[in-house]
């Protein structure tokens, strides 16, 4: 696939223009509403089908097929991402009308850092194939932590890296929220806000995101193009997604399952694509199949989790009627 630097600057420029209609629009503070996220979510979405389909028609099914593998894979991982937003909300107490513009700081900040990474990682997958072997084996050892992670019953929690707990312990903070203002001055002293500690929490965190999401991506496509829209589209829809299924997170308790079956797949077939680079008869996996394994596995997924959720709420039911049976005897 062969896209010029006039494409890939255009399409830039498209995804700038509608980050900055976005921002417009919800430039005032306030609570978002379901009816909102809704709307915005479906924007999103249909825009990144629109997408895909433009690939389809000018350069044919398999970039498309790279695409949609690629953004349905990335949407998948970032809402599992969604879990350490929430805790990272709550930890830090931000209130409801503030959070979806510290959602779009931090999308904008994993936009410029994935599209480093991309860059980088574009680098070395064309100089060295052998990386295909360090990228698969990472990603199958993130789909066994993952496992291991869901088979856990402690409750999550977010815990700060290095560099936040050393801002926290450097700048000195206000007891409380400015509105949105990151640097306050006060009886003469230059205070930071929570809100800036939040903005650090959000963008290093983003980073973490990265690392699984660039190797799983060069799996199903080594077009740097694909995986800057894909992730692109998946992250521009994540702010209206936390606000739309903040909810329903909680009710996804097999996701983590899902997610290290798909990782896990992926890794596999970087390491035959690595080995058949080395002259190695493996079987090749296709965009077709990768693209319904991960549609399948997220299908399974969700109904297995939603199943799950309702006969736990339904035994819970039954039980807090019991007890008040046994309470009023």
């Amino acid at each position: 696939m062969d896209v010029s630097p006039v494409a890939w600057i255009l399409t830039i420029v498209v995804l700038l223009a509608l980050v900055a209609v976005d921002l417009f629009l919800n430039r005032k503070p306030h609570e978002v509403t379901l009816k909102e996220a809704s709307l915005w979510g479906i924007f999103w979405v249909g825009l990144a089908v629109v997408f895909g389909i433009g690939l389809w028609v000018f350069s044919g099914s398999a970039p498309a097929g790279e695409f949609f593998a690629g953004f349905i894979t990335e949407k998948s991982l970032s809402v599992d991402n969604l879990f350490v937003f929430v805790l990272i909300m709550g930890k830090f107490a931000v209130p409801p009308q503030y959070q979806q513009r510290v959602l779009l700081v931090g999308v904008l900040l994993a936009l410029v850092l994935r599209g480093i990474f991309i860059a980088a990682g574009a680098a070395v997958v064309a100089a060295f194939s052998w990386v295909f072997f360090i990228f698969g084996a990472f990603l199958i050892w993130t789909a066994w932590k993952l496992i291991k992670e869901a088979k856990s019953d402690e409750e999550e929690e977010f815990e700060e890296n290095a560099l936040l707990r050393k801002v926290e312990k450097v700048l000195p903070t206000t007891d409380g929220y400015r509105d949105m203002k990151l640097v306050v001055k006060e009886n003469g002293k230059r205070l930071v806000t929570p809100m800036l500690i939040v903005m650090i929490a959000v963008g290093t965190t983003d980073v973490l995101f990265a690392l699984d999401s660039i190797p799983a991506i060069f799996g199903l496509t080594k077009e740097p193009y694909i995986v800057f829209t894909a992730n692109a589209f998946a992250l521009m829809g994540l702010r209206q997604l936390y606000f739309l299924i903040g909810g329903l997170l909680k009710k996804l308790v097999y996701l983590s399952y899902g997610l290290s079956v798909i990782l896990g797949f992926i890794g596999v077939k970087l390491i035959f694509e690595a080995l058949h680079g080395q002259g190695v008869h493996v079987p090749e996996i296709g965009i077709p199949l990768s693209l319904g394994v991960i549609v399948a596995t997220l299908t399974v997924t969700t109904v297995l989790s939603l199943r799950k959720t309702k006969k736990d709420e339904r035994a819970a039911a039954e039980a807090a009627e019991r007890a008040d049976k046994d309470a009023s005897v």
